[in-house]
């Protein structure tokens, strides 16, 4: 759907064609928590998805319905009875999306749905959803806690439409604490995405690395390095939305855990290496691939002090000892093309100059794939890109989400774990 050309005031609507299997009619009701659905959409428009918005009257007293215009390039649908729409609105609508996402769901539109009420555009395109439901609640504490919404959510759970994302708990708009807080954007959208993806990952069990490795001198000095980890846990959490097992084995982040992600945290790179192996099997069957995004430390300090190290001097010489090279011990220990391997190269040089470093890395790692970028662009942004580098090939990304890329990257692993067929 498109804005009039004409900026009419009629509510003129055209189909705009949406990516197959990649829309998302975002519903969008009367509550303080309805300028977080703003970030939802941008955060879907970012990953490629088609967004229609749907406002209802409440909720155009808190967001403009300019703003989702915007953001999405789709006319707002506000009610049952615009002009010059093709068909029936709630229909047509529906059947565009794959997923109807109701963000904020206030208390009011919660009770409607258990009841099979549509009174407005927001309840009818919900009831007529083709595909998954999914409800971010948003109310004060008291009313998420009073008995009547108690007993509509149960009856949404028994009836299986609608799946719900939150409510946290927390501070809300009054500044009193309690469980009814909407989710953050992040964690709705990854919801949302993670209905939108493909189960082409089904039966694979996958190792995930991400973060850095932090090699202690003393109990409050380290080395470390800049790796967010958002990477690493970026294809975590893509993996297990596309069905795969995962377990994600991360050094030092304060990221929220991906949903039926299997988590393991370690600290410096030995501890990381022992997790891997128990992740793995000495035999490397427990797995049928490896992603290690990790930005593992070289060095540690070759003798860590148990107290802090005192200022007693103006130059402290530490030596150093290497640390294992860990992919390469695993690329070493395998026997055929199973496990699949799957590398990351980041140098400050880009180009030639970063294709040859990944083919080095290749090669002596014995692994299938680098995936090579750049330290200024991979570490602590959202987005990133990336050449991937194989043993014939080397084929550059434009710049992504790291949500993108992360897909990209499993792309390429499933084609190596279950190569198609000739």
């Amino acid at each position: 759907m498109l804005l009039c050309p004409n900026a009419c005031d009629a509510g003129c609507v055209e189909l705009k064609p949406q990516t197959r299997g990649r829309a998302v009619a975002l519903c969008v009701t009367g509550s303080i928590a309805a300028y977080k659905a703003v970030e939802v959409a941008r955060l879907l428009v970012k990953e490629r998805v088609t967004v229609f918005p749907v406002m209802s009257e409440a909720a155009q007293r808190f967001v403009g319905t300019a703003t989702f215009a915007g953001i999405c390039g789709q006319s707002v649908a506000v009610d049952m009875w615009q002009a010059s729409f093709p068909g029936e609105m709630h229909v047509e609508i529906a059947r565009q999306s794959d997923v109807v996402a109701i963000v904020p769901a206030t208390a009011d539109v919660l009770a409607r749905l258990a009841h099979g009420q549509a009174s407005d555009l927001v309840a009818a395109v919900a009831l007529c959803a083709r595909g998954p439901v999914i409800a971010a609640p948003a109310m004060h504490p008291r009313m998420w806690d009073h008995p009547a919404t108690i007993r509509n959510v149960g009856e949404l759970a028994a009836q299986g439409r609608v799946t719900l994302v939150g409510p946290v708990g927390g501070e809300v708009a009054s500044g009193d604490f309690g469980v009814g807080r909407m989710a953050e954007p992040a964690e709705i959208a990854a919801a949302i995405l993670a209905l939108l993806s493909p189960r082409d990952l089904g039966g694979m069990r996958l190792v995930v690395t991400a973060g850095p490795t932090l090699e202690d001198f003393d109990p409050i000095r380290f080395i470390g390095n800049r790796s967010s980890g958002k990477m690493g846990f970026a294809i975590a959490e893509r993996g297990a939305a596309r069905g795969a097992d995962v377990t994600l084995i991360a050094g030092p982040s304060n990221l929220p855990t991906p949903a039926s992600v299997r988590r393991v945290d370690v600290r410096g790179a030995l501890a990381l290496r022992a997790a891997l192996w128990e992740a793995m099997g000495v035999d490397l069957t427990r797995v049928d691939a490896l992603v290690m995004s990790a930005a593992v430390a070289d060095y540690r300090p070759a003798e860590p002090s148990d107290t802090k190290i005192k200022k007693t001097s103006e130059r402290v010489t530490v030596e150093l000892s290497r640390n294992p090279d860990i992919l390469a011990e695993i690329g070493a220990a395998r026997a055929g093309a199973h496990p699949v391997l799957v590398g990351f190269a980041v140098e400050t040089q880009g180009g030639d100059g970063l294709v040859e470093s990944a083919r080095r890395k290749l090669a002596q790692k014995r692994v299938d794939l680098i995936v090579a970028n750049e330290a200024a662009m991979a570490f602590g942004h959202d987005d990133n890109r990336a050449i991937f580098v194989s043993a014939s090939d080397a084929e550059p990304t434009a710049t992504l989400s790291k949500r993108s890329l992360a897909d990209s990257v499993l792309d390429r692993t499933r084609r190596l774990w279950q190569p198609d067929p000739k």
